[in-house]
């Protein structure tokens, strides 16, 4: 693997890529779950073009989907997760039990949801700050609830704090 550092307004952002050439994760500054550095492999700025050209659409406004190509390791249930979330439209919030009843899982499964959701290695593409609590609240954010907010404001959502 490789990665790039892109500068965004939310902070410095960790592009990593797999050998293939797929965007395998996207990482804020001190995340919650964020690999060890040594994970990413080599620097090389000049990787994935495209997802830093997308990253700046997105912040500057004119983009409100990403087309990238993904290699998202993780488990089939957080894989369906993060599937689910990428359904998600631009400027849309849900909460984590409706990302459960809409994935067709039990009562209660908004938690494991909520677990799923906080290991996404792709935030911001993968849009899981789109996801709140069931009280219309910001509740856990792998890059802060300062970021998450900010994401939110920046997509205009229209959630109730």
């Amino acid at each position: 693997m490789t990665h790039a550092v892109i500068d965004s307004p939310i902070g410095r952002l960790t592009v990593v890529a797999a050998g293939t050439g797929e965007l395998a994760g996207l990482y804020m500054e001190q995340q919650r779950h964020r690999p060890a550095q040594e994970i990413f492999g080599s620097r090389d700025d000049s990787i994935l073009p495209e997802v830093g050209q997308q990253l700046k659409e997105y912040f500057a406004g004119e983009r409100t989907s990403f087309d990238v190509p993904l290699k998202l390791a993780g488990t089939p249930f957080q894989q369906r997760v993060w599937e689910a979330l990428q359904d998600i439209p631009y400027g849309e919030v849900t909460t984590y039990g409706q990302l459960a009843a809409t994935l067709g899982l039990v009562p209660g499964a908004s938690r494991a949801v909520g677990l799923a959701n906080g290991k996404n290695p792709v935030s911001i593409i993968v849009p899981c700050h789109r996801v709140i609590g069931s009280t219309g609240s910001l509740t856990g954010y792998g890059g802060g609830l300062e970021r998450k907010q900010q994401l939110l404001d920046h997509e205009r959502a229209d959630v109730l704090f």
